[in-house]
């Protein structure tokens, strides 16, 4: 039985990839161990819930760090004008403005997710924004991308991989639509380095953010669950080690704000085959 505010071990966060999950025939919403269909339809209601305060309550429950997270993970991408990229469970389109403004006019964002309600926001939230007409949002699940190989220069994810059910197949998904030197990023929570600092994240975790989830949303339980994942996800050297099965090479990590949330780059090798 998982703990609240104990971090997962390495045989629990490995019962998140996707051999496991098959073998098994289960996944977890959060510590909850239900069907792998159960789970992503326990994802799109989630956030059908919460959509219309989700940038919202990020703000609030990151004290606005997550704003600077997203500009550093975008930043590393160094995008070019005329660049085609993918914003994969890309929800209200924080990331895709970002990355729109670095690939000028000639370029273009396709904000993929499986959740309607949080492309609507995503849109009105562009509304009469300059980068409107170089966005596109696209429903549809991250296990199957419905674009064509070597399709983007760049993909990138952000705080979404945790609640897709077969994260290893989204991420080949994501290898196969790249061009070939094609960038991919990775922006998730994660483990704080200091264990002092860790308890005091996991107070404000399991106690703080369901407190202001019911003033702001109505409800804790969200939040909960958010808590829950990031302790069951995969630790940095975990996570590049599957990305490097994958086919991504190099790949390099970095931690931000005492490891609350990491940074992940790979590379699609020229070698790698479609």
């Amino acid at each position: 039985m998982i703990k609240k505010s104990n971090w997962s071990d390495t045989e629990t966060r490995h019962a998140q990839l996707d051999k496991q999950v098959l073998e098994s025939k289960t996944a977890y919403y959060g510590f909850k161990p239900v069907l792998p269909d159960e789970k992503t339809k326990r994802v799109v209601q989630h956030f059908n819930r919460i959509a219309d305060k989700y940038d919202l309550m990020n703000t609030i429950l990151s004290f606005g760090i997550h704003h600077q997270w997203k500009r550093a993970a975008v930043n590393l991408l160094n995008l070019c004008d005329g660049h085609r990229v993918l914003d994969v469970c890309g929800g209200t389109g924080d990331l895709s403005i970002l990355a729109a403004q670095k690939i000028k006019k000639n370029g273009l964002v396709a904000v993929y997710d499986i959740n309607r309600a949080m492309m609507e926001v995503g849109r009105e939230k562009l509304r009469g924004h300059p980068c409107e007409g170089r966005i596109r949002f696209v429903q549809g699940d991250a296990e199957t991308i419905s674009f064509p190989d070597g399709f983007f220069d760049a993909a990138l994810v952000s705080f979404g991989i945790r609640n897709v059910t077969h994260m290893e197949k989204a991420f080949k998904e994501m290898h196969r639509v790249l061009k070939n030197g094609g960038r991919l990023m990775c922006l998730e929570f994660s483990r704080p380095k200091n264990p002092i600092f860790r308890r005091l994240y996991d107070f404000y975790s399991f106690y703080m953010m369901p407190c202001l989830g019911r003033l702001v949303v109505g409800s804790g339980q969200p939040y909960n669950c958010l808590s829950e994942s990031i302790r069951l996800f995969p630790l940095p050297r975990e996570l590049s080690a599957v990305l490097e099965n994958i086919g991504f090479s190099p790949v390099t990590y970095r931690s931000l704000t005492n490891g609350i949330a990491v940074i992940h780059l790979g590379i699609k090798s020229s070698k790698s085959k479609l």
